[in-house]
């Protein structure tokens, strides 16, 4: 279970205390997917860094499974991040100078992985269409093909919370509707918790639960 406890964030301005986030409240059991939509600047890529474990909070409290990751160390936040959150962004992120396999792979080069990840980063890249490209470079993908390297890299450790931010931002119709299928096809399958900040309408629209952010409050749709 992923628990978000009257969150409230704030950054320091000449003028006084900015409140990005006020009081946000948000719990979800595993499998579950919610989209959060909103306005530019309402706080919801604030809020996503916080549920992820990437920005403290200013108040309130963030807990996974029972652990608050705010509490660790900073070597067990990096562990934690690492293998219980899964991160998707609008830019891709990914090295040109890596291979699409090499890409999928990096997050397993901080960890000790039991056995060798690179069967399961073939499987899933298998899983989002992208067996044929193992050896090509960002580059030479399209924009949704890179987004779905993306996706497989954000699933290698299996994490417990996949947090997309506006993750067919970039992508045209077409393209946009067949990373939203892929979300959430994943969602269903692997159990993982899904969070998406999009201000698509047509993405949040296929989500079972949905939220906005207005002023920095968190409203049920």
């Amino acid at each position: 279970m992923l628990q978000a406890s009257n969150i409230s964030k704030n950054y320091p301005t000449p003028k006084g205390p900015l409140a990005i986030l006020t009081d946000v409240s948000l719990s979800l059991e595993q499998g579950e997917a919610v989209a959060i939509v909103g306005p530019s600047g309402t706080g919801k890529s604030t809020l996503l860094y916080i549920l992820g474990a990437l920005e403290p909070p200013s108040a309130g409290e963030v807990m996974l499974d029972g652990r608050n990751p705010f509490t660790l160390s900073d070597a067990e936040l990096s562990a934690f991040r690492n293998k219980e959150a899964g991160f998707v962004f609008q830019d891709h992120c990914l090295l040109p100078q890596c291979t699409v396999l090499e890409n999928v792979l990096i997050p397993t080069l901080v960890a000790a992985p039991d056995a060798d990840p690179t069967a399961r980063a073939r499987e899933l890249l298998a899983e989002v269409g992208l067996s044929e490209r193992l050896d090509h470079r960002p580059a030479e993908l399209s924009g949704g093909e890179k987004q779905r390297v993306a996706i497989a890299r954000a699933l290698i450790r299996s994490p417990k919370v996949l947090l997309c931010d506006e993750p067919t931002g970039n992508l045209d119709r077409v393209t946009a509707t067949q990373v939203a299928e892929l979300l959430l096809g994943i969602n269903r399958t692997a159990r993982t918790i899904l969070i998406v900040v999009t201000h698509s309408a047509e993405l949040a629209a296929r989500f079972p639960k949905r939220f906005e952010l207005v002023e920095g409050r968190l409203h049920a749709l």
